[in-house]
């Protein structure tokens, strides 16, 4: 099975223009995989914490001291990466080394394992699995409550499913189109309308 060779990490900006962790794993000194740690606006408060001490400088200066202990682990065995990262982290929220670090590191390494075995990405998740189907992708059309600041609605989404769709092109011309529907529909009722967006990209009227 493929083993990670080498670990290198590094500070990036995500989707909210944030700090966040990005990590490279190589496996077998030849397949690279690549992942990043999103971040959500509403965190509750049994989630992982996402850097340690809240400090994104102070989470990678802290796993670059850690990263060895993950050379020779099998990259497509998450049980032994997780009790890897278990040995340097038994707190049960990710504090001593992040959970930014944990989800990029873990999607690093099957990532690195796919390519490696060169089979798709989800049979390192499930081998077993035999078959699989895309999903329908969800289109955010109204934004409010914690992703929009005071005014707009209290509902935090409004998402419409293409479930008529027959290609993820169509699905996503559809939710685009409605999308832009919405706001020829908030116009005519609020002439005041800017085009304010919660931080999702939802519509976020004053209504």
């Amino acid at each position: 099975m493929p083993k990670i060779t080498l670990v290198e990490e590094r500070l990036v900006f995500n989707s909210r223009g944030d700090k966040t962790i990005e990590i490279d794993v190589l496996s077998d000194n030849k397949y690279r995989g690549r992942a990043c740690a999103p971040s959500g606006a509403s965190v509750g408060m049994y989630e992982a914490q996402s850097f340690v001490k809240n400090d994104p400088e102070l989470t990678l200066k802290n796993f670059k001291s850690l990263k060895s202990k993950f050379i020779d682990v099998d990259s497509a065995d998450l049980k032994s990466l997780h009790d890897a990262i278990k040995t340097v982290d038994p707190s049960d929220n990710y504090s001593n080394i992040g959970g930014s670090v944990a989800y990029a590191l873990t999607l690093a390494s099957v990532d690195s394992a796919a390519k490696a075995m060169n089979v798709p990405f989800y049979k390192v998740l499930n081998p077993k699995l035999e078959k699989i189907s895309f999903p329908f992708p969800l289109g955010n059309v109204l934004g409010g409550g914690a992703h929009a600041g005071p005014g707009p609605p209290d509902w935090q989404e409004f998402l419409i499913c293409p479930i008529k769709s027959q290609s993820i092109f169509e699905a996503i011309s559809l939710n685009s189109n409605i999308h832009k529907e919405v706001k020829k529909s908030i116009e005519k009722i609020d002439s005041r309308f800017t085009g304010g967006k919660g931080d999702e990209g939802g519509w976020a009227p004053l209504l």
